[in-house]
Protein backbone atom coordinates (compact mmCIF):
# COMPACT_ATOMS: atom_id res chain seq x y z
CA UNK A 1 0.00 0.00 0.00
CA UNK A 2 1.14 3.36 -0.86
CA UNK A 3 1.95 6.07 1.61
CA UNK A 4 -1.04 8.37 0.09
CA UNK A 5 -3.87 5.48 0.12
CA UNK A 6 -6.09 5.53 2.94
CA UNK A 7 -6.92 2.11 4.70
CA UNK A 8 -10.03 -0.13 4.13
CA UNK A 9 -12.06 -0.49 7.71
CA UNK A 10 -11.75 -4.41 6.83
CA UNK A 11 -7.76 -4.40 6.55
CA UNK A 12 -7.81 -2.04 9.61
CA UNK A 13 -9.66 -4.52 11.56
CA UNK A 14 -7.76 -7.47 10.35
CA UNK A 15 -4.31 -5.75 11.43
CA UNK A 16 -6.16 -4.12 14.93
CA UNK A 17 -7.53 -8.00 15.47
CA UNK A 18 -4.03 -9.64 15.00
CA UNK A 19 -2.06 -6.84 17.08
CA UNK A 20 -4.76 -7.98 19.66
CA UNK A 21 -4.74 -11.95 19.65
CA UNK A 22 -0.87 -11.06 19.97
CA UNK A 23 -1.03 -9.46 23.32
CA UNK A 24 -4.16 -11.35 24.99
CA UNK A 25 -4.97 -14.69 25.99
CA UNK A 26 -7.78 -17.25 25.79
CA UNK A 27 -8.66 -16.00 29.34
CA UNK A 28 -9.06 -12.45 27.86
CA UNK A 29 -10.99 -13.46 25.10
CA UNK A 30 -13.49 -15.64 27.62
CA UNK A 31 -13.90 -12.56 30.13
CA UNK A 32 -14.87 -9.77 27.71
CA UNK A 33 -17.35 -12.44 26.11
CA UNK A 34 -18.94 -12.59 29.52
CA UNK A 35 -18.68 -8.77 29.99
CA UNK A 36 -20.51 -8.78 26.52
CA UNK A 37 -22.92 -11.16 27.33
CA UNK A 38 -24.08 -9.91 30.93
CA UNK A 39 -24.44 -6.02 28.86
CA UNK A 40 -26.86 -7.87 26.27
CA UNK A 41 -28.91 -9.18 28.80
CA UNK A 42 -29.23 -6.52 30.80
CA UNK A 43 -29.94 -3.96 27.40
CA UNK A 44 -32.79 -6.52 26.01
CA UNK A 45 -35.93 -8.77 26.70
CA UNK A 46 -36.86 -11.81 26.42
CA UNK A 47 -38.48 -11.31 22.77
CA UNK A 48 -34.93 -9.75 21.94
CA UNK A 49 -33.13 -13.61 22.18
CA UNK A 50 -36.45 -15.52 21.07
CA UNK A 51 -35.92 -13.33 17.91
CA UNK A 52 -32.29 -13.69 17.55
CA UNK A 53 -32.82 -17.75 18.15
CA UNK A 54 -35.09 -18.15 15.76
CA UNK A 55 -32.63 -16.19 12.80
CA UNK A 56 -30.15 -18.29 13.90
CA UNK A 57 -31.90 -21.09 13.27
CA UNK A 58 -32.86 -20.27 9.87
CA UNK A 59 -29.86 -19.65 9.20
CA UNK A 60 -28.35 -22.95 10.29
CA UNK A 61 -31.28 -25.11 8.67
CA UNK A 62 -30.25 -23.32 5.47
CA UNK A 63 -26.74 -24.71 5.96
CA UNK A 64 -27.41 -28.18 7.36
CA UNK A 65 -29.30 -31.53 6.22
CA UNK A 66 -31.26 -33.71 7.66
CA UNK A 67 -28.58 -36.13 8.65
CA UNK A 68 -26.84 -33.02 10.43
CA UNK A 69 -29.81 -32.61 12.84
CA UNK A 70 -30.78 -36.15 13.29
CA UNK A 71 -26.92 -36.69 14.77
CA UNK A 72 -27.08 -34.39 17.04
CA UNK A 73 -30.25 -35.33 18.40
CA UNK A 74 -28.66 -38.59 18.88
CA UNK A 75 -26.16 -37.53 20.77
CA UNK A 76 -28.04 -35.21 22.81
CA UNK A 77 -30.13 -38.17 23.61
CA UNK A 78 -27.29 -40.48 24.79
CA UNK A 79 -26.32 -37.74 27.02
CA UNK A 80 -29.56 -36.83 28.46
CA UNK A 81 -29.51 -40.82 28.96
CA UNK A 82 -26.53 -40.91 30.66
CA UNK A 83 -27.37 -38.34 32.94
CA UNK A 84 -30.81 -39.65 34.58
CA UNK A 85 -29.08 -43.03 34.78
CA UNK A 86 -26.73 -41.68 37.14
Amino acid sequence: MANNEKMSREEAGRKGGEATSKNHDRDFYQEIGQKGGEATSDNHDKVFFQEIGHKGGEATSDFHGKDFYKEIGEKGGKARKKLLIK
